[in-house]
C-alpha cells in the first residue's frame, strides 16, 4: 500500500472556523502596517497544548513579505518576552517576593550598561512593577544574581531552547533579547502560567504526544500570572471597562534590538496566544514595537475566542502563596514593634512563606542596604566613631536604601536615611563616602534663560567633580549622556520650567541640582 506522500491527509488539531477568522483578522490588521511587514500568530488550547489556530506568515504567496517563511518556527530575538520566566525562577529561588525593592538606575554590569526602552529611569521599584513596566536594569540585575548560564539551562529543560551565536556563552544581554527563540517554544512555556507552572511542546496533530515540563512551581506561576494580569490594557485605566465581559489576560510585550521584532504573548485560563510582527528578512521597522504593533492584535484575537464564564474570574492562589505586608527599604515583613523600620509599606505575594531581604549592594565600598548601627552623643545628636567618648551615649539604627536609589527619594526619606554628622572630637570612622560628588557649572535653584533675541534654547555646560570614573547624567530621570570623570557636558534645554539634573557614578554617589528654565 504505497500512498503518494502528497495525497496523505494530515488531520491537525486546528479549528477550521477559528483558523479562518484569525487569518482574516491578521490580513486586515496588516493593511495598516508598513509594506513588506509579515505577522505570525499561534493560538494554543491550555487543556492539552494543542494548536487551534496557526498563522505562519501573513500571506503565503506574497514574495515582498517573504510569505513562504514560517515565522512560528523561525529563530528570532524574543525581546523582553523571557522576563516573566526570570522573575518566576527568582521567586522559586527565594531571591524575591512580588514587592522586593529593586532599583532602576544607570548601572554597569562589567562593561554592560543596560538602558530602558524610553531612556527614562524610575529609581526604587517593586519587582511586580519592574516586570509590568519591563524595566531593563532590574531584569539584568536579577539575571546576574540567578546566573545567565543557569537560566538558559533551566529554560532548555522546559523545552524553551535559546540559540546563541556560535562561540558565545550565555550572558546578561539574553534577558533583553540578545538571543534566538522560536514562537512555538515561547507559547509552550507561557502556557505554564495558566497550567500551574507546567508548560510543554505545542501539539499539531491528535497523534502528537503530550510532552509536559515544569517551567516554574505552581505558586511562582500564580504570582507571575497575577502580576501580568494586573497590567491594565493600554488606553484603559484599571477597572474602567466591564471586567465581566472581557477575559483576564496575563500579557507581556517584547521588542528586539533595532525594532526588528514586535511581540505580544498573552494567556487566559483557556488559551495561550502569541503574536509576532516584523519583516522576515530582519530589516528594522522603526517605531513598530510590541506594545504598539503586536498588542492590539493580541487583544483582538483573545477577545474573539470562545470562552467559558470563568474566563474573567480571578483564580484563588495555591497554598504555597501568601499575602503579607513588607517594608522598604529592608524588604522584611512589617513588625508592629519596629514600626520605625518601615519607611514604606507594600502588600506582597510571597512563595512558601519566604521573605527575602532587599539585595545587598554589589559594590562593597558603598553602603550595604539595611540597618546601620551607630552610637551618638545624646546631647548633640552627633555621631561617635569607635573609641570616641561622650558624657551620654545613645545607640540608634539608621535605615539605608540601596545607594543607587537615593536620587529618587524624597527630602524626608533622605533625611531619615542619612547619618548624623561626626562629632568634631572624633576620628573618622570611614562610614561617610570619602568625598561627595559635586556638579560644577550651575548652582542649585538657579534660573537660566536663552540669550536675548535668540531662538536657540538655553545651554548649560556641566562637569562632575569628585570622581575618576564614568558619570551618568540624567535630566528629569532620563539618561541624557555618560561622561568620563571631569569631562564637560553640554545640554540644551528645549523645555521651560522646573528641571532636575542628576549626576551619578556606578557606585551610587550622586549630586543633584534643581533649576528653572525661563521662557
Amino acid at each position: 500500500h504505497h500512498d503518494h506522500p502528497r495525497q496523505r491527509r494530515i488531520a491537525t488539531t486546528i479549528d477550521i472556523e477559528l483558523q479562518r477568522s484569525v487569518q482574516d483578522r491578521v490580513s486586515s490588521y496588516l493593511e495598516r502596517l508598513p509594506e513588506r511587514t509579515s505577522a505570525a500568530l499561534l493560538v494554543v488550547d491550555n487543556k492539552d497544548l494543542s494548536a487551534l489556530a496557526y498563522v505562519g506568515s501573513a500571506l503565503f504567496g506574497d514574495e515582498a513579505r517573504l510569505g513562504h517563511v514560517d515565522m512560528v518556527r523561525a529563530w528570532r530575538s524574543p525581546g523582553s518576552t523571557l522576563k516573566p520566566f526570570l522573575y518566576g525562577l527568582a521567586l522559586d529561588d527565594g531571591l524575591i517576593h512580588s514587592e522586593s525593592l529593586l532599583v532602576d538606575a544607570p548601572q554597569s554590569f562589567g562593561d554592560y550598561r543596560p538602558g530602558n526602552f524610553d531612556s527614562a529611569f524610575n529609581g526604587p521599584v517593586g519587582a511586580a512593577e519592574a516586570l509590568r513596566l519591563s524595566l531593563n536594569v532590574p531584569a539584568v540585575d536579577l539575571l546576574d544574581r540567578v546566573g545567565a548560564a543557569r537560566f538558559t539551562a533551566r529554560l532548555a529543560n522546559t523545552g524553551l531552547q535559546l540559540r546563541l551565536p556560535r562561540g558565545v556563552e550565555p550572558n546578561l544581554s539574553i534577558i533583553l533579547g540578545g538571543v534566538g527563540a522560536r514562537m512555538q517554544d515561547l507559547a509552550g512555556a507561557y502556557a505554564a502560567l495558566n497550567r500551574n507552572g507546567i508548560g510543554g511542546s505545542v501539539r499539531y496533530t491528535a497523534d502528537d504526544p503530550l510532552i509536559e515540563r515544569r517551567v516554574m512551581s505552581a505558586g511562582a506561576a500564580w504570582i507571575v500570572r497575577e502580576i501580568l494580569e494586573a497590567n491594565p490594557r493600554p488606553g484603559y485605566r484599571p477597572g474602567t471597562f466591564d471586567t465581566g465581559s472581557r477575559p483576564r489576560v496575563a500579557w507581556k510585550t517584547g521588542t528586539s534590538y533595532g525594532y526588528r521584532d514586535a511581540w505580544a504573548i498573552g494567556g487566559t485560563n483557556q488559551y495561550t496566544v502569541a503574536v509576532w510582527i516584523g519583516r522576515p528578512d530582519g530589516t528594522p521597522l522603526p517605531g513598530q514595537y510590541g506594545a504598539v504593533t503586536a498588542l492590539p492584535l493580541l487583544f483582538q484575537v483573545v477577545d474573539s475566542l470562545p470562552r467559558t464564564v470563568l474566563a474573567s474570574v480571578a483564580q484563588a492562589p495555591p497554598e504555597s502563596v501568601g499575602e503579607i505586608e513588607i517594608c522598604w527599604p529592608l524588604g522584611l515583613a512589617f513588625d508592629e514593634g519596629r514600626a520605625e523600620q518601615c519607611q514604606q509599606k507594600h502588600t506582597a505575594w510571597t512563595l512558601d512563606g519566604v521573605v527575602p531581604p532587599t539585595f545587598a549592594e554589589r559594590d562593597a565600598r558603598t553602603w550595604s542596604a539595611g540597618l546601620v548601627h551607630v552610637r551618638i552623643d545624646a546631647r548633640s545628636g552627633q555621631r561617635l566613631s569607635p573609641g570616641c567618648a561622650a558624657t551620654a551615649v545613645k545607640e540608634i539604627d539608621i535605615l539605608r536604601w540601596p545607594a543607587l536609589a537615593y536620587p529618587w527619594l524624597s527630602q524626608a526619606q533622605r533625611k531619615q536615611s542619612s547619618l548624623p554628622p561626626l562629632a568634631a572630637q572624633c576620628a573618622a570612622d570611614g562610614l561617610e563616602s570619602s568625598q561627595e560628588l559635586r556638579i560644577d557649572g550651575i548652582a542649585d535653584h538657579s534660573s537660566i534663560a536663552r540669550a536675548p533675541n535668540s531662538d536657540k534654547p538655553a545651554i548649560v555646560r556641566l562637569r562632575a567633580l569628585g570622581t575618576t570614573g564614568a558619570v551618568a547624567w540624567l535630566v528629569n530621570g532620563r539618561l541624557e549622556a555618560t561622561t568620563e570623570s571631569t569631562q564637560t557636558w553640554e545640554y540644551a534645554f528645549a523645555e521651560t520650567g522646573e528641571q532636575t539634573i542628576t549626576a551619578m557614578t556606578d557606585a551610587g554617589r550622586w549630586a543633584q541640582v534643581r533649576i528653572r528654565v525661563l521662557r
